[in-house]
């Protein structure tokens, strides 16, 4: 059947609507059903033991010294360290047997018998099995007595440090802070097991996995698994037939004049786009040296290969993992935003041949704005951690949330440079925005775009004194929603857009299948986001509506991956086509985004095996095969694209970039399926056959089995820096045989333009 271009715009406008009322419905929960904070917590006696100011002063510590990059708080964060919310569930267990065994017993626990133990654990599991109504919390007595000795250990731990565990000295600034964070730790802990009022499970859903607390996976778990399979099965099939059903134009290049590079003729915007590309490869390298760095950590928890022992000071107090970590990631996002942004500003002059005035210096002036909000944010991450800016640590410095790292005022920075790239990309794309409707090619990319910095603005909903459960809620809308929904979007646009320069599709053709791909993503992976609200103090609603969103993610994946063969096979017939490289990484980027997002994506997301997985290296397999692997390539192509058109074709040299792109796909391939997986899988059967915090705890992580594996990601990593260092230095090369561009460009210098805007 022939679908309209207006038809799937109708869909596209209903499937918007659909994600605002259902996620504005869940905004409003997730302030309604968040996990209380008790204005006091009391012992038996009635004393106060904490008040509702130290749990939320030690939220605000636990952001303001990096410890979600050290470890995690409800599953989210780094597995470097302990999960904070088990660590704490399980030694209040821990120390609450302490107690009972000896004020019946007069011995340690571990010196009963197996009766006696039976018996304490009951008392244990009954303590621990209650149920909130409102009020103040009052504790047992054994309670209390864990209460104070976890404080103990947590001052113990991350004030005076623990090389052991890879924590420095003095993480936490004073005695007192390191006492409030348990005290947040804690109180966490106590909503993962304590019940709803009127329900009967957990907060949590009764996660974590913690016999000995008497959590355990909800029969909703089981459930809403099995009938995920069955909504995928039927969704695939549906997916098929609506796929086959709308005629879509395969891209060719039989029968079109795909433009040589040599006939394009490149402006001075593009010339000025070009310079994001060398400024984010630098952040490119930077980010693949820490991750070595990060790697290794995990072996030596306070060294890397005995340099401590010949200059007599631990790395790990020169550059603490979590510090490392925040930059890890900020400098992946910012690498990978900063190459879109450079490329969605190369290509409007290929489709337009339009150049406004003084593009090329408004240009330049957006990459010295990103410039300096880049070195101001991860500046800021290192000073605001070590308390230069006082109690406005979160404005200047780091707020301390995973992807969220960088002060607020740095995130209005980079807000407001989504904003002008919006405005200089709208200059360039005039022509044809003028000439399509609203829902043509030109207008998709700047919607694509326009989303990312729209979901942006998400992390501005919530502050250090927000509850946690509610401050996660908002999170998840930048980090899931950019990476399975706007991130995708730009994906399938961006393709569109090069293929329409590239003369393989008409810019109606182009346009259509965009749509119907945004339709998809756009369809599930918004509130695909749900299945990060499961076990985080969420309203219940999130099980069944992250089940069925969750696994029909899957189905746009695979039709991105499925146009992206077909696209590599139509250049393959075509054999002198002149763009093969960038299709490589195209293609890799769809190969990837398939593996990465959907099939492992996919595996973590069922329900029942999320709760014993949540925060393992299976979920550090997932984002690294998705967040480089398809994110990055694309990234990546889109490089080679622009360098070819720009540089000299007589100069044109590919076999530096090519051999940089399979020591990336060997290196993340080895990183993936030799090490990562097999650590992710040996930590799911210990939180299934153990607890959760068993799972990643330091025992696990010494164990000879996962040493062996965390070394055998070595020839992964060292594959991956070994290929950003040549494409760093063939950038260097490259620089000296760039095209001059034209001084007075018009239509006419652009092979492709005329028949994009004669296109109706």
């Amino acid at each position: 059947m022939e679908v309209q271009r207006k038809t799937i715009a109708k869909f596209i406008a209903a499937a918007f609507v659909l994600n605002l009322v259902v996620m504005g419905a869940g905004a409003w929960f997730a302030y309604q059903e968040a996990p209380p904070i008790p204005d006091e917590i009391t012992g038996p006696d009635g004393a106060t033991v904490v008040t509702d100011e130290q749990i939320r002063d030690g939220k605000k510590a636990f952001q303001r010294d990096g410890l979600m990059n050290h470890g995690s708080i409800l599953g989210n964060g780094a597995y470097y360290g302990a999960d904070y919310t088990a660590d704490t569930l399980d030694l209040k267990t821990e120390y609450m047997r302490q107690y009972y065994a000896r004020e019946r017993y007069g011995d340690d626990y571990t010196a009963l018998e197996s009766s006696e133990q039976a018996a304490i654990d009951d008392v244990v599991r009954q303590d621990l099995d209650d149920k909130y109504d409102g009020g103040d919390i009052q504790y047992s007595a054994a309670e209390l007595f864990a209460h104070k000795q976890v404080r103990e250990e947590y001052v113990e731990r991350y004030h005076e440090g623990s090389h052991e565990r890879g924590v420095p000295v003095e993480m936490i600034d004073s005695e007192a802070d390191a006492r409030k964070f348990a005290d947040f730790a804690l109180w966490t802990a106590w909503f993962s097991h304590t019940d709803r009022p009127d329900g009967d499970h957990s907060y949590t859903n009764e996660w974590p996995y913690a016999p000995g607390a008497g959590n355990d996976a909800t029969a909703a778990a089981m459930t809403w698994s099995v009938i995920a399979m069955v909504l995928l099965v039927g969704a695939a099939g549906f997916g098929i037939w609506l796929y086959r059903s709308v005629e879509l134009p395969e891209p060719s290049a039989d029968g079109l004049s795909v433009p040589e590079p040599s006939e394009v003729e490149i402006f001075p915007s593009q010339r000025a786009a070009l310079r994001f590309i060398p400024v984010a490869a630098g952040l490119f390298l930077a980010q693949v040296l820490l991750g070595g760095l990060l790697a290794h950590f995990y072996i030596e928890r306070a060294g890397f290969f005995g340099i401590e022992e010949i200059f007599g000071v631990h790395i790990l107090q020169m550059l603490p993992f979590a510090i490392a970590k925040t930059w890890h990631i900020d400098l992946g996002i910012l690498w990978i935003a900063a190459t879109w942004l450079g490329a969605g500003l190369f290509l409007p002059p290929l489709l337009t041949g339009h150049e406004p005035k003084r593009q090329s210096t408004y240009i330049d002036g957006l990459l010295g704005a990103i410039v300096v909000v880049t070195v101001g944010g991860l500046g800021g991450i290192w000073l605001g951690s070590h308390g230069y800016f006082g109690d406005l640590w979160w404005v200047f410095g780091n707020e301390g949330l995973e992807y969220l790292e960088v002060g607020k005022i740095w995130q209005v920075g980079l807000l407001a440079g989504f904003g002008i790239w919006a405005v200089l990309s709208i200059r360039g794309l005039k022509p044809l925005l003028d000439e399509e409707p609203v829902f043509g090619l030109g207008h998709m990319i700047l919607y694509a775009g326009g989303s990312i910095a729209l979901l942006f603005t998400a992390g501005f909903l919530f502050t250090p004194d927000t509850n946690i459960a509610v401050t996660e809620f908002w999170r998840w809308w930048v980090v899931h929603m950019w990476v399975e929904g706007a991130f995708e979007f730009f994906i399938v646009a961006i393709v569109g857009l090069t293929l329409v320069s590239m003369n393989l599709l008409s810019r109606r053709s182009a346009e259509k299948a965009v749509m119907l791909q945004a339709l998809l993503v756009m369809g599930t992976g918004v509130i695909g986001v749900s299945h990060h609200y499961w076990w985080v103090g969420m309203p219940d609603m999130w099980i069944p509506i992250g089940s069925a969103f969750s696994t029909l993610e899957l189905i746009p994946l695979v039709f991105i991956l499925y146009e992206a063969l077909g696209q590599y096979q139509a250049m393959s017939e075509s054999g002198g086509f002149p763009y093969k490289l960038p299709f490589m990484f195209i293609i890799a980027s769809g190969v990837w985004n398939f593996v990465g997002a959907g099939v492992l994506g996919f595996f973590i997301n069922l329900p029942l095996i999320n709760y014993y997985e949540h925060g393992t290296y299976l979920t550090v397999g997932h984002a690294h095969a998705a967040m480089f692997g398809a994110f990055g390539f694309l990234a990546l192509g889109m490089v080679s694209y622009m360098l070819q058109l720009s540089i000299q074709p007589r100069r044109w040299d590919a076999s530096w970039l090519r051999a940089a792109f399979w020591c990336w796909n060997v290196g993340l391939a080895l990183m993936v399926f030799v090490s990562v997986l097999p650590v992710g899988f040996l930590q799911l059967e210990t939180a299934f056959t153990q607890s959760y915090d068993a799972a990643r705890s330091l025992a696990f992580y010494n164990q000879p089995i996962v040493q062996t594996l965390f070394w055998a990601r070595l020839p992964g990593d060292t594959l991956i820096i070994l290929g950003t260092v040549i494409y760093a230095a063939d950038l260097v090369r490259k620089r000296f045989v760039l095209r001059q561009s034209a001084d007075d460009p018009s239509v006419d210098d652009v092979a492709v333009a005329d028949g994009v805007l004669n296109d109706d």
